[in-house]
């Protein structure tokens, strides 16, 4: 989609930008596409261990099960310039956000928060790592994620709210 002044702009943060952020990164495309709305949509990581690699195999395969193709997205760290850039800096874990919180200069327009505080009535604050796990912790990071860019779609792209 590209950025368009008028259009809401989402950044979505994990550790390495390949795991959770690419695949919340994909679930809010798919929410803005199935809407007809435009959004700018991105993801990034707080370190830069991966920069330039495509998503973990397992996030790829995950996506695919859902119809959609993560092989064209490649892990970057968060820049200071995505600080203007983007509306809604969104988190994936209280780690995460504390990172940004650091990163964040004084002036920028960004609101930062975390994924899962925008879906009504939910307890958990961080979307699980399944970096580390096997490859059903991607299926349950795909639930949340997708429970999450729903919410962000239903709370930002279909109201006055922005």
């Amino acid at each position: 989609m590209s950025c368009l002044s008028s259009a809401p702009s989402f950044l979505f943060v994990c550790t390495g930008n390949i795991c959770r952020s690419p695949l919340a990164e994909l679930a809010m495309r798919r929410e803005i596409e199935q809407r007809g709305l435009m959004a700018d949509i991105d993801s990034a990581g707080t370190g830069n261990w991966h920069e330039g690699d495509r998503p973990d195999p397992r996030a790829r395969a995950t996506a695919r099960r859902h119809g959609l193709n993560a092989d064209p997205l490649r892990a970057r760290q968060v820049r200071k310039e995505d600080f203007e850039r983007f509306d809604h800096i969104i988190a994936l874990d209280r780690s995460h956000l504390a990172a940004l919180q650091k990163m964040q200069p004084a002036q920028s327009k960004a609101k930062l928060s975390l994924l899962l505080e925008h879906i009504p009535h939910e307890t958990r604050r961080d979307v699980a790592d399944p970096y580390y796990g096997p490859e059903a912790g991607f299926e349950t990071t795909w639930h949340d994620v997708e429970a999450g860019c729903k919410a962000l779609a239903a709370r930002y792209l279909e109201s006055s709210s922005l």
